[in-house]
């Protein structure tokens, strides 16, 4: 594996990363960033159409493609609103772990993934893993009251957002395309959800300029997923994949180190192992 693909395959994982650093940068609420990045998506959207030129899809494909793309925006709007219930630090790892436990379940289900028995024993084996990793980025020994409900809300939020996730995860196992191909479709997807969110939630949000500013970390998504599929390509799906997963890593040090979230010791030694956690146990998922 040269140095060249090494660095493809981190370019994900750091935009993933800086994602929510940028957006709680930029400011304004969910609904800005929400439509933000459905700017930034379709843009990048557009440019690979014009520049790569993707081979064509039959409708059917494209429509699936494209409403895997809504569905992308209900898990980012969940993400997003998170963000200012209970932190980046918490709303990473925990969304991070739904992600992976919901998709790994589709597989199981869906799509007869965990054949075996070993599989499934050490498949649920890395789910356990997994919630027992946000659990750990997420306790906080030493407060009650306040701050507990509102990490309950954040984790309902969440939970039921996720699903957008899942979906959009699932979405390209049922078209017969390449990824380069349904990348526009899935990116159309993605800012018609952000338009009719942002319609239906605060429809002012379009004339602020932190929708707008938000459209730069949209680009950012694309860039990540454009890459992604490049790095599968160069370094197999399992090497690329696992890399990505150290964007939560980013992510949640990030939050403690640049936005300042305040953890104290103990947590923060709890948020240290519970990252690792999950990235190990998303690894284990990879190699069933």
């Amino acid at each position: 594996m040269s140095l060249q693909n090494i660095l493809l395959a981190l370019v994900p994982a750091l935009c993933w990363g800086i994602q929510p650093i940028f957006l709680t940068k930029i400011g304004g609420d969910d609904t800005n960033s929400v439509l933000g990045f459905g700017l930034g998506t379709v843009v990048m959207g557009l440019l690979v159409q014009l520049t790569l030129t993707p081979a064509s899809i039959s409708l059917p494909a494209f429509l699936i493609s494209f409403f895997s793309g809504m569905f992308w925006t209900l898990g980012q709007a969940g993400q997003v609103k998170a963000y200012r219930i209970i932190g980046v630090s918490k709303t990473m790892p925990i969304s991070t772990g739904f992600q992976l436990v919901g998709t790994s379940l589709i597989g199981l289900l869906a799509f007869g993934e965990w054949s075996s028995w070993t599989s499934k024993v050490f498949g649920f084996l890395a789910i356990a893993i997994l919630v027992g990793g946000a659990y750990l980025t997420s306790v906080e020994p030493q407060k009650v009251g306040e701050d507990n409900g509102a990490l309950l809300r954040g984790l309902r939020l969440l939970l039921l957002t996720s699903v957008g996730y899942w979906v959009y995860s699932a979405a390209p196992r049922l078209v017969d395309a390449d990824a380069l191909s349904i990348f526009l479709p899935e990116m159309l997807g993605i800012l018609t959800g952000a338009v009719i969110y942002a319609a239906l939630s605060r429809p002012a949000a379009f004339k602020e300029k932190e929708s707008w500013l938000s459209g730069f970390v949209g680009l950012i998504f694309g860039i990540a997923s454009l890459s992604y599929i490049f790095s599968a390509q160069a370094n197999g799906v399992t090497v690329a994949y696992i890399l990505t997963q150290l964007n939560v890593v980013i992510a949640t040090l990030g939050a403690v180190f640049i936005l300042r979230e305040k953890k104290n010791k103990t947590q923060m030694r709890l948020t240290y192992l519970g990252l690792i956690l999950i990235v190990g146990a998303s690894v284990i998922t990879v190699f069933l």
